[in-house]
């Protein structure tokens, strides 16, 4: 068992991505997303330095009360938010209300969360639909345009590095005939049953760092009877199996966590025989989980063909 906890991958910008990022997405519902902080600074407490979170999440103001609860220096902690798939129409004024929430001056790492760029009722305060019940998306501003922002932002500094989020092969080729500026991170759902194996290799030839989300694949992934016979032999539990897979494998994670005991296991993984490694490199079956095809064939209003995927 090792504590992977001051691990990190090289960016193109010569920057260090913390390996293991704390993911702090909260539901809606009650005050779970005010009260996301108490167990964000669980997490800090237990040795984590990443802290990933998303003006979407509704928990920007969460990271904030932990990072100041927690008695450690801004620089000490590496921040990631994202841009709204909704807020293509205003970067910038929505890369200021994420600073706001945070209450600092710059963030690590800012990601388009989604290529798409969806319509939205301010007045409503919620997505728009077409007739047919679909979301509603932009032809402008594309995501090259949305970019064109993110870089203005970061020469700003006010954003240390850039990336994108959800971007596939097809989408990051469009993106690099325009981009000055190219993405440090791609953070893609990414686990076993998932691997993504031509999109990390395109992204290592471009010096993007792939980021996981969904790691361990929940429990579709993490009842594989592979990886649970795994987690016996390691004597770990099947999410820590998954981890050290990725880990393995040189890719970032974020693992979302309220519980402070594995809160600490997430840190605390096994090192597997490479025969292991090919072990899981063998469940791979393209299967999204979390961010997959909804009944009419659209991910947050765009086709498959849309998403490149």
């Amino acid at each position: 068992m090792s504590s992977q906890t001051s691990r990190s991958l090289k960016m193109n910008t010569g920057q260090g991505l913390p390996i293991i990022a704390l993911g702090t997405w909260a539901p809606r519902e009650g005050t779970a997303r005010e009260d996301a902080w108490t167990w964000i600074l669980t997490a800090l407490k237990a040795g984590y330095r990443h802290l990933d979170t998303a003006q979407d999440y509704g928990t920007e103001k969460a990271v904030a009360r932990a990072v100041k609860e927690s008695g450690l220096k801004r620089e000490d902690v590496y921040i990631t938010t994202k841009l709204p798939n909704y807020h293509g129409i205003k970067v910038k004024e929505s890369f200021n209300q994420s600073l706001a929430n945070l209450g600092m001056d710059y963030v690590d790492l800012y990601l388009v969360h989604f290529p798409q760029v969806l319509a939205y009722d301010e007045n409503g305060d919620s997505l728009v639909k077409n007739p047919d019940g679909t979301l509603k998306t932009l032809d402008t501003p594309t995501f090259v345009d949305v970019w064109a922002e993110m870089e203005e932002i970061l020469r700003e500094g006010r954003a240390k590095a850039i990336g994108v989020s959800n971007f596939s092969i097809k989408n990051l080729e469009i993106l690099l005939k325009h981009a000055k500026v190219v993405p440090s991170s791609n953070q893609v759902e990414c686990h076993p049953y998932l691997q993504q194996n031509d999109l990390r290799e395109y992204c290592k030839q471009k010096g993007i760092v792939i980021s996981a989300y969904t790691p361990s694949g929940y429990d579709t992934v993490r009842g594989d009877p592979a990886i649970k016979e795994l987690a016996q032999k390691y004597g770990v539990s099947a999410n820590q199996v998954i981890l050290a897979w990725h880990l393995a494998r040189d890719r970032a994670v974020v693992t979302k966590s309220s519980n402070e005991g594995r809160q600490k296991d997430n840190f605390n993984l096994p090192t597997l025989a490479q025969e292991d490694v090919e072990k899981i490199n063998g469940l791979d079956r393209g299967q999204r989980i979390c961010n997959k095809a909804d009944e009419k064939g659209f991910c947050w209003g765009w086709t498959m063909e849309q998403m490149g995927w």
